[in-house]
Formats: C-alpha cells, structure tokens, sequence
C-alpha cells in the first residue's frame, strides 16, 4: 500500500507542477514578467527550483525534492557563491558534504 501512495504522491506533485508551469508561461504571454522588472520568473534554470519546492510540499517522501534542490544549487553556483559573498568559497562546498553525508547516513540506517 506504500507503493501506492508514493505513486499518487508523484502523480499528485507532477500535476501541480505542470499546472504552474502553464500558469507561469500564460502569465508570461500576458504580462511579460521582464518587462516589470523580474526576468528571473521565466529562467528556465528556476523551473527546477519550483518543480523541487512542489516535490517538497505535496510528495510525502522528500528525497526527490531534495536532489532536485541539490541539482540547482549545483548548476546555479555561481549565482549562490554571489548573492553569499566570499564566504561561498567554502560554505556552499560544506554545505553540499554536510547534506550528502546526511543522505548517506539516512539511507544506510
């Protein structure tokens, strides 16, 4: 019965995914999120922040959310290492152990 949760709970997040996403590009066409000032609405690496923070709110097992958090935070370095400061250098690189070790430890428990 676990299995079919965890499925309805992937349905469940997928939909309300595609459903933002049809609602972020329909007001993109109307409103033009660049021309008020925030471009970043519409970047295409921020689509797989908000599919990560919907797989955390409606999927009961959080380790997709989570990995797809860690992708982002991956492939959105730079952006994170300069809105941090110099700091970043080190803290972003702990932080990604830290998390892994996390995530090891969980699974092998």
């Amino acid at each position: 019965m676990a299995k079919a949760n965890n499925n309805r709970d992937t349905y469940k997040a997928t939909a309300i995914t595609l459903i933002v996403f049809g609602i972020l590009y329909l007001a993109d066409k109307l409103i033009h999120f660049a021309s008020i000032g925030l471009p970043w609405v519409m970047n295409k690496d921020n689509f797989l922040l908000y599919t990560a923070i919907i797989f955390l709110l409606f999927k009961h097992d959080k380790s997709v959310g989570l990995v797809l958090i860690g992708l982002w935070l991956i492939l959105n370095f730079g952006l994170i290492s300069a809105l941090i400061g110099t700091m970043s250098a080190y803290l972003l690189p702990i932080a990604l152990l830290v998390l892994g070790i996390i995530l090891y430890w969980l699974a092998t428990r």
